[in-house]
């Protein structure tokens, strides 16, 4: 339930973008002049309003630091050739929130206030969006449990916030991943498929421990048999060999079902590929390797958008690709660009004007 949509706005003096070069953007370095927030309490939402951009005074004994009870979603905007604000695929990122919702016992989120209040507040601050190729203002919706209790059960109180980022590429060069055996990501029967903010703590240690061997991310495996593909850093991982395209399936739900991941699909059986969703083991990816035949391999995310993997390091074996004879990967991202820019036709209606 939703106590009322009416939204207060209260806008910011000064705005920071006069301080801020939007033409260097690492990512989520800076943050836009105004927030919105909105509290869970008595079974309703309330308290729903516009703000500007500042710290949460919170109790220390708010659930969320002891039971982890923390969701988020990643979604952009982008402006187009003529200064048009869109938002990219934002209601499948309000599904997936709402899914995560449910598996970490959280209330739902309306579309009223997730959608409607995310556009309000990219409205105000919509002169945040870098208009430039490769370039977006990264939004984050956020929910967390608040109830100022210990006790291990689900909190009856929680505060959904969205804050809105400007920022460059995520990946400025074809990445380095190492494959892990060890450390795993997300077991079957746990919640790798919803985007909870301890399936992201818990991927920490083994990703550090991948760069100081020098790599950038790494590729995790299945839990069971460290043989299985699944995801790679904090992007869905995708294989093109021939006129074939294989990602990892969804059926186990170990890995998060991502919105890049279903529009790089969409875009690959456009394209005439075959695409494969299916378990994909190591080793066929090694196979391939060894008889010469060229293998394609990226990440797809929200924040990354399409990332080339030049270096698969598995045990011995270091995979070196060929990034600059491939021809899926690259059209896929010029494809996405062009849309998200307003350069090609956006046939599936993946843009939502502001």
């Amino acid at each position: 339930m939703i106590a009322s949509m009416d939204i207060n706005i209260t806008k910011a003096g000064r705005s920071k973008i006069q301080d801020i070069n939007l033409e260097n953007m690492p990512f989520g370095h800076y943050f836009t002049d105004h927030m919105l927030e909105a509290d869970f309490e008595g079974g309703e939402w309330k308290n729903i309003e516009i703000k500007p951009y500042q710290p949460f005074l919170l109790s220390p004994s708010a659930a969320v630091f002891h039971y982890g009870q923390a969701i988020f979603e990643g979604i952009k905007a982008y402006k187009n050739q003529n200064g048009e604000a869109f938002i990219f695929r934002p209601y499948d990122n309000f599904k997936r929130f709402n899914i995560s919702a449910e598996r970490m016992q959280m209330p739902t989120v309306p579309e009223e206030l997730f959608i409607e209040g995310m556009r309000k507040l990219i409205d105000i601050d919509k002169n945040w969006i870098p208009q430039k190729h490769d370039h977006s203002l990264y939004i984050r919706p956020v929910m967390f449990s608040s109830d100022e209790i210990i006790g291990v059960r689900p909190s009856e109180n929680y505060k959904f916030f969205i804050i809105l980022s400007p920022t460059g590429p995520y990946y400025a060069a074809p990445m380095r991943i190492y494959v892990e055996e060890k450390y795993v990501r997300a077991v079957e029967g746990g919640v790798g498929y919803a985007k909870t903010s301890g399936n992201y703590a818990a991927a920490m240690y083994p990703t550090a421990q991948a760069k100081k061997q020098g790599y950038d991310q790494v590729l995790w495996m299945d839990a069971i048999e460290h043989e299985y593909v699944q995801e790679c850093g904090t992007m869905n991982v995708f294989f093109v060999i021939g006129n074939k395209a294989m990602t990892p399936d969804l059926k186990s739900g170990t890995i998060l079902d991502g919105v890049t991941r279903a529009s790089v699909i969409t875009l690959l059986k456009e394209m005439g590929y075959k695409v494969e969703e299916r378990p994909i083991s190591i080793h066929e990816i090694i196979d391939a390797y060894k008889a010469g035949v060229q293998v394609e391999a990226f990440g797809a995310g929200t924040a990354a958008t399409i990332s080339p993997i030049k270096e698969l390091r598995y045990k011995d074996l270091v995979m070196n690709f060929d990034v600059e004879k491939w021809k899926a990967a690259p059209a896929i991202k010029t494809t996405m660009s062009e849309i998200r820019e307003g350069l090609r036709e956006d046939k599936y209606n993946w843009m939502w004007k502001i």
